[in-house]
């Protein structure tokens, strides 16, 4: 599978080149009888497509996905599902300068198979993400139409800027409201205007998204390896530009006692298990415990910049480079999808898998 397959019973295995012909994915072990359409799947693609704003690249992509197979009448068969989308506005030129040098921070360095696509980074390119997203949205309509599962992503924080909404109050339509994505009002447009500073100097900057699923049913992962938060982590350390993931009161919660990050346990109203607090994040031992998932991604800073850097071409030997091309100034707002993406999948296979095991 050579890293390209993720999943284990609702899996996909994803192609293609930032700079090549097309990209897309096969998902494969998807249940029968949902009902899917282009266009499901276009309104999350249209939320992780460039151009988007003053604050992402300027290249020009429709990502206008297709159905290959896989679905009859509107709904999924049961058999693979081919999802491709052509890429349209490739320009490989813009990388004629930086082909024989490394870019500082950037995956060209590491090639892979011996053989180094200087075009984009080929796989190494964010572009692989719109098959990841597309297969997503897939399982994301199935988690919310038959058990209610709400998935939400937000950008929580652009550098040193950061919101402190209460997560659980936040809808999509607080989301969507900006640009940036993200639901603070006041901080958005601090962020936004920070993130614009940065692009017209050149450089770029990294932050934080918050991931929250709401409506989990208990069960959900294993008690060892493939831990339900093991495998969000994964899911989420697999996207380009992360460099890290919190569950639940993650770091901070080193600083507290036992008893102040303990989440006690009391019966609802209608005589259910339920906990006052969730430092846990909804995990407990690697399966869900019910309560909301909550979890943090953090960002670098996008490698590609216009400031000139020093670094070492692929003839050894030292030399300058001021990259050109289209680049993101920062990935943030982009990337929500495909953390609402990542989380479903794994929230569906595991589902899945959940069920297996209970027949």
């Amino acid at each position: 599978m050579a890293g390209n397959t993720f999943g284990k019973l609702f899996t996909i295995t994803t192609f293609g080149e930032s700079h090549g012909g097309m990209v897309g994915t096969v998902v494969d072990g998807c249940p029968p009888g949902i009902e899917i359409s282009e266009t499901d799947i276009q309104k999350e693609l249209d939320r992780r497509k460039p151009g988007q704003s003053s604050i992402t690249t300027p290249r020009k992509e429709e990502d206008e996905i297709e159905i290959m197979s896989g679905t009859f009448e509107g709904r999924t068969t049961g058999t693979p599902i081919l999802l491709i989308a052509h890429n349209t506005d490739i320009r490989p030129e813009d990388y004629q300068e930086m082909k024989d040098v490394f870019r500082p921070g950037h995956a060209d360095f590491t090639k892979k198979y011996g053989f180094r696509d200087w075009h984009g980074s080929g796989r190494a390119s964010a572009r692989e993400t719109l098959a990841r997203v597309a297969a997503g949205a897939i399982a994301k309509k199935y988690l919310k139409e038959k058990l209610g599962i709400e998935i939400l992503s937000f950008v929580e924080q652009v550098g040193n800027l950061k919101t402190n909404v209460d997560f659980n109050k936040v809808t999509l339509e607080d989301i969507e409201s900006n640009i940036i994505r993200c639901p603070d009002q006041k901080i958005a447009k601090e962020m936004i205007e920070l993130i614009d500073s940065i692009r017209k100097d050149g450089d770029s900057i990294g932050g934080v998204i918050k991931g929250v699923i709401k409506n989990v049913p208990i069960g959900l992962g294993e008690p060892v390896f493939d831990k339900l938060n093991a495998d969000l982590g994964k899911a989420m350390l697999s996207i380009n530009a992360v460099k890290g993931f919190e569950i639940g009161s993650g770091f901070e919660g080193t600083k507290l006692k036992g008893s102040q990050h303990n989440d006690e346990f009391y019966l609802d109203e209608e005589r259910q298990i339920r906990t006052k607090t969730n430092n846990a994040g909804g995990v407990l031992g690697g399966i869900s415990s019910g309560e909301t998932i909550y979890f943090r991604v953090a960002f670098k800073p996008v490698s590609t910049i216009r400031k000139q850097q020093k670094t070492v071409s692929i003839d050894a030997e030292e030399v300058n480079l001021q990259a050109s091309g289209r680049h993101d100034p920062c990935v943030l707002p982009r990337a929500v999808p495909i953390i609402d993406a990542m989380a479903a999948l794994v929230i569906m296979d595991h589902l899945l898998r959940h069920k297996a095991q209970n027949l």
